[in-house]
């Protein structure tokens, strides 16, 4: 439970504990992304009894979203400082007694505060944690393992919305809040699981004699750092001080084409979603038919992640996933805008469908896309940087859609509007990676390959998978660095000392 974080020896070990720790990322990513769409079944009671129109109350939704992904820088320092496992047991009970103090609200204010604000702080620092120390366990099957724990979500919201109809249903919203509450302590439980990885860390060189850590236990803790966050280098003799957040991705032009695109496809992707129980219900739909529309997404949902993220581990497709990402982008963007008119429960089914394999594509794909693009050991980072962007967008997407039915009374725009968004985010995701990113070298990491392996910046190359591991320190300065062979026929890596660098003496 140290700051120290997790130590790894040559790589992720692509299993063993990993898949427990796999199980919890599933629980937290099902809470985190399943939960605000899971909420909306409340909204027409909190509408009767407070009031208040469908934009004001869809704010308790928007504002859990935005601190979920607002609040990531903040989760990457603290989890830099304290590690995983204490922030993710705190997050869990906040994100608890969030839901416990709304059910005693009697403003929207409160409910902005204790369900938006507290409960969002705490899921958002259960969800990236719980993304960090996958990628600390998996490697080669990390497609597999990044599509599986996206399933959390579907599997999680075709639970929660029946589940928040009968608590509605049988205890009004306020009972219903304070039983969700509870429920939210199982995040307490996943974070308890998230112990760091086997394997020590490599043995500290030029300790003085009194323990005070040198250059080489500055590298180490580099290497181990709770996240994988970069340190400032250590003064001779000195300690290393803690690079909190490396804001130095931001320079990276494939973590600003990801940034861009994260942007403008949270503008609209979780418009419909959150819109689309009241929407059937205005339509005519029964109360528990509307509701069960959110599990046909789910049940869709669950198989789409994990076959997308299979598909995405094959060796053909793993470095083209950029481009599988931008069509899944796109092909959720069109199943708005030509679902538009869906009226009959009928239409509402085929377009929940369509709607939740597009999107069940996009959550397995995200986060591999930015791992591949920045790598492994400035995700951390990377992650909570593109989570701020991303609550922006969050907080202007759904709210402004509410207040576009509010004054229309008409569904038919929103789903116009919030297609073409995400329509446009595949599209600038394809051509930018086309054309501003086609000259750099693959960030794809073959299987096989640790993650020290992993080149310092998204425009260092990465050396093809080998039999044999590069040293720890094999793309520090001074050290050896794997560069590719030129010809073609080349069947293994060519290794070459830089100059006036003793190879054996690295």
């Amino acid at each position: 439970m140290g700051a120290g974080g997790p130590r790894r020896g040559a790589g992720p070990p692509d299993g063993g504990w990993g898949w427990a720790v796999l199980g919890a990322c599933f629980v937290v990513t099902g809470f985190a992304y399943g939960f605000p769409k899971a909420v909306s079944v409340f909204f027409r009671a909190l509408m009767r009894d407070f009031g208040a129109g469908y934009s004001d109350t869809a704010w308790v939704s928007s504002i859990m979203l935005a601190m979920l992904y607002g609040t990531g820088p903040v989760s990457s320092i603290l989890v830099t400082r304290f590690g995983c496992r204490p922030v993710m047991l705190v997050g869990g009970l906040l994100a608890s007694a969030g839901m416990v103090l709304a059910s005693f609200a009697t403003r929207l204010l409160e409910l902005y505060l204790t369900a938006g604000v507290l409960t969002g702080l705490g899921l958002a620092l259960n969800f990236q944690p719980s993304l960090i120390m996958l990628g600390l366990y998996f490697e080669r099957r990390r497609p597999l393992a990044n599509g599986l724990a996206a399933a959390g979500s579907p599997v999680f919201l075709s639970a929660l919305s029946p589940l928040g109809q009968q608590l509605l249903e049988h205890f009004g919203w306020r009972g219903g809040f304070l039983l969700l509450g509870g429920l939210l302590l199982h995040c307490c439980a996943c974070g308890a699981v998230m112990r760091p990885p086997p394997g020590p860390g490599p043995r500290p060189r030029g300790d003085s004699a009194d323990g005070a850590p040198g250059e080489a236990e500055a590298e180490a803790e580099a290497e181990a750092g709770g996240a994988g966050l970069r340190l400032r280098e250590a003064p001779p003799g000195g300690r290393a001080r803690r690079r909190l957040l490396d804001v130095a991705v931001c320079a990276d032009r494939a973590f600003g084409v990801y940034a861009v695109t994260k942007f403008l496809m949270a503008l609209g992707l979780f418009v419909p979603a959150i819109l689309l129980v009241n929407y059937a219900k205005d339509a005519g739909v029964p109360d528990a038919d509307a509701a069960f529309l959110l599990s046909i997404v789910g049940f869709v949902d669950i198989v789409a992640r994990p076959a997308c993220g299979a598909l995405a581990g094959l060796a053909r497709l793993r470095p083209h996933v950029a481009y599988l990402f931008s069509l899944a982008l796109m092909a959720n963007g069109l199943t708005d805008l030509s679902s538009a008119r869906a009226r009959s429960y009928g239409a509402l089914v085929a377009f929940c469908v369509a709607f939740g394999l597009s999107y069940g594509m996009v959550g397995a794909l995200q986060f591999e896309v930015l791992m591949a693009a920045v790598g492994s050991h400035r995700f951390p980072s990377a992650l909570g940087l593109v989570l701020l962007v991303e609550a922006v967008a969050v907080l202007i997407g759904p709210p402004s859609a509410g207040r576009l039915v509010d004054a229309l009374k008409n569904y038919e725009i929103i789903f116009y509007l919030a297609g073409s968004e995400v329509a446009l985010a595949g599209v600038f995701m394809a051509i930018a990676t086309k054309c501003c990113l086609r000259g750099r070298r693959s960030q794809h990491t073959q299987p096989g390959q640790g993650t020290e392996g992993a080149a310092s910046d998204s425009e260092d190359a990465e050396a093809p998978g080998d039999s044999e591991a590069l040293p720890t320190g094999a793309e520090e300065p001074g050290g050896l660095q794997a560069r590719e062979v030129p010809s073609p026929g080349a069947a293994a890596p060519e290794v070459e000392a830089e100059p006036g660098r003793d190879p054996k003496s690295a």
